[in-house]
């Protein structure tokens, strides 16, 4: 009788632990996001380089050439008139024409917004739960993310990121900018990027169009502010050449 229900016991622990290796363990919604942007092959290329034409209330605001390393640790935004800014991570380097106020936000604002999908489980970021209360909230996921202090040029921004359900690809992201002012004055005007046309590039999908837009929890989108196209994408090999400043460009510090 003690073998026989020994065997039992020993039968259906095996069994257990069949069923327990058969059950795949649920992925987050970062994880899930990742995936469906390909992220893991995203970070096997070296460099990637796109033409970005950028307009806020019809007036041209960005018309260059913009190569990144994909670990966003560099980064080049070549203007159509020859003027440069160049980007390690701490110091910005920019041409002597442009506006000493915006450099540091248009070096790190633009290339953010493209790499999004790719880091969003950087050092220093924070997953919480959003509400979506908006009328189109079951076509989503949607979390929040903040960051840890000190944690690049705004860690008092935040993030509200919506993925469409059957694709888990990132559509919207709500968000506030507190460059040179407050947390609170930001929260006061937040906005929102809108991605779409989205093209596979060496299997890895890259939205080819943005649309900025006044936002609120409630209602979400608002009112349309601007809008960027991007065209020309390209995957290249390490080139330390393309970040080395020349030495007529000016110096801004974090």
């Amino acid at each position: 009788m003690k073998q026989l229900l020994l065997f039992t016991f020993l039968l259906l622990s095996i069994l257990g632990c069949q069923k327990s290796e058969k059950q795949p363990q649920e992925l987050s919604f970062v994880q899930k996001v990742e995936k469906a942007h390909n992220k893991e092959k995203f970070n096997q290329e070296e460099m990637i380089q796109f033409d970005l034409l950028l307009s806020f209330g019809g007036q041209e605001r960005i018309n260059a050439k913009v190569t990144l390393k994909t670990n966003s640790s560099k980064g080049k935004i070549t203007f159509a008139d020859g003027n440069t800014i160049i980007y390690d991570g701490r110091k910005v380097y920019y041409s002597p024409e442009l506006n000493d106020t915006t450099v540091r936000f248009d070096a790190y604002t633009w290339s953010y917004f493209f790499l999004f999908p790719f880091k969003l489980s950087d050092s220093g970021t924070k997953w919480e739960y959003y509400t979506n209360i908006e009328k189109d909230a079951k076509k989503f996921n949607t979390e929040k993310l903040t960051f840890e202090p000190k944690t690049g040029d705004a860690p008092d921004d935040w993030y509200v990121v919506y993925s469409v359900l059957d694709s888990d690809l990132i559509q919207k992201v709500a968000y506030i900018v507190t460059n040179n002012g407050t947390k609170e004055e930001a929260e006061k005007n937040p906005h929102a990027i809108q991605y779409s046309n989205y093209q596979e590039v060496n299997g890895i999908p890259i939205a080819t169009r943005w649309q900025f837009w006044g936002w609120n929890k409630k209602e979400g989108l608002t009112k349309q502010l601007g809008e960027a196209s991007i065209s020309n994408l390209k995957f290249l090999k390490d080139d330390p050449s393309i970040f080395t400043p020349a030495k007529n460009l000016k110096i801004s510090v974090q």
